[in-house]
């Protein structure tokens, strides 16, 4: 019998709900999984636009359907879980990805812009850890194991000026992983917990925050923040999409990552190495 090294990163007969997957590294992550073999749930406050990534999966011959979900919501997330589990027959693998991204000089933050972005970015991720275990720890109604990967950024690494709510939310993300992986672990629920930490990616997101540094006064103009912190990436010549992350998350779901849990992937062209 040959041996296939890429077996263990096929996804056959799993089932994965991915937040904040309408768009961006959310989207290329579930056609990825998808891809790999899962069925995949797509869940985002964006409606139609979500609705129109499961219609572009569909046709490409992924099993997906979507749902709407605030990640911010313990009720979202036990329909959402319940639902991937009605439609699919299970849960393996939880991707939380939904964020959102505030840039404003600490002392120009306001109290309830802070509490927004700890609400989805933290919240969401705790809220999904938490019935992501339930769902696929013995006894739930999974109940055969699985993987939970959390996105977190560089920024949860690193400071960065005008991301002071950001940054603590993703460092919060990065050590709340390390905890459901121990605790997932020490009790035998044979779910694996990681984080993944992207660098600059090509999304919305990248694109608005290069036009607020130059709102802040970090930058002169769009192009010039661009180019600074392309210059501070080893990698400089390399542009990363979503599908850079996505084939990193692809890994973590699958059996290839069977030893791996409370690690950190870091995808980000050398920048926090320098």
């Amino acid at each position: 019998m040959s041996f296939d090294p890429l077996a263990s990163f096929r996804l056959d007969g799993k089932v994965a709900l991915v937040t904040g997957s309408a768009r961006g590294i959310g989207a290329a992550c579930a056609r990825t999984l998808g891809a790999a073999g899962a069925a995949v749930l797509v869940t985002d406050v964006l409606e139609d636009i979500g609705r129109s990534t499961v219609a572009a999966l569909e046709r490409e011959g992924i099993r997906a359907a979507f749902a709407v979900q605030d990640v911010r919501s313990e009720d979202a997330w036990r329909a959402a879980t319940a639902r991937a589990i009605e439609l699919f027959g299970g849960l393996d693998v939880v991707v939380n990805n939904a964020g959102v991204e505030v840039m404003r000089l600490l002392a120009d933050t306001s109290l309830e812009e802070w509490r927004h972005v700890q609400s989805v970015n933290v919240d969401g991720v705790f809220l999904g850890c938490k019935h992501g275990i339930i769902a696929m720890r013995p006894g739930g109604a999974a109940g055969r194991g699985g993987s939970i990967i959390n996105l977190s950024s560089i920024a949860g690494l690193i400071g960065t000026p005008g991301l002071g709510a950001y940054s603590a939310s993703k460092g919060a993300v990065r050590l709340l992983t390390k905890v459901a992986a121990i605790e997932s672990a020490r009790f035998g629920m044979g779910i694996r917990v990681n984080s993944v930490h992207p660098g600059l990616i090509q999304t919305d997101m990248l694109d608005n925050l290069f036009r607020e540094t130059v709102t802040l006064g970090i930058s002169p103009d769009e192009q010039s923040g661009r180019d600074l912190a392309f210059a501070q990436q080893p990698m400089a010549d390399v542009r990363a999409e979503p599908q850079d992350i996505a084939n990193v998350i692809l890994f973590l779901a699958s059996d290839a990552a069977r030893y791996v849990t409370g690690s950190e992937y870091v995808s980000d062209g050398g920048f926090t190495a320098t």
